[in-house]
């Protein structure tokens, strides 16, 4: 009984728990957004022409906005080095993704880009965890 009673009542998994926690799921999204982005980047040409320009900046300048959303600021985001700048910038990708490029596809297709949408913006509330280059700046700058 006590193993069903802490299996459905468990406690809280604490700072540590929560900070491995947050650290998994960074690296688990942040590497497959990484993996669009670099494959755009291989593509780039290809793709440079007949890119969505949905904010009116040109395919061109628009291809170039998403990968470095989704391979620079993945980066900082793995590393949780400016953890919140770089998920602005892939936040902001992601929502034009979801309501503008794909505001009148079927939920199946849009359903991807908006989980990933969702995760960005809980990791966002989150914050970067104790295992990031961000918290070991902030501790720094603390001590001083």
């Amino acid at each position: 009984m006590k193993v069903i009673n802490h299996f459905l009542f468990p406690r809280p998994i604490g700072e540590m728990g929560s900070s491995l926690l947050i650290l998994f799921f960074r690296l688990f999204i942040g590497a497959f957004i990484l993996v669009h982005g670099i494959t755009k980047c291989i593509h780039f040409s290809a793709m440079a022409e007949h890119f969505p320009s949905p904010i009116g900046i040109g395919s061109k300048a628009s291809l170039i906005l998403v990968i470095f959303a989704e391979v620079v600021c993945a980066l900082g985001f793995l590393t949780g080095f400016l953890y919140r700048l770089s998920l602005i910038a892939m936040i902001f990708s992601f929502s034009v993704i979801v309501f503008v490029v794909s505001a009148h596809a079927n939920f199946q297709q849009k359903e991807l880009p908006l989980v990933y949408l969702l995760s960005l913006v809980l990791l966002f509330l989150s914050g970067p965890g104790k295992y990031s280059i961000d918290y070991l700046i902030g501790k720094k700058i603390r001590n001083n």
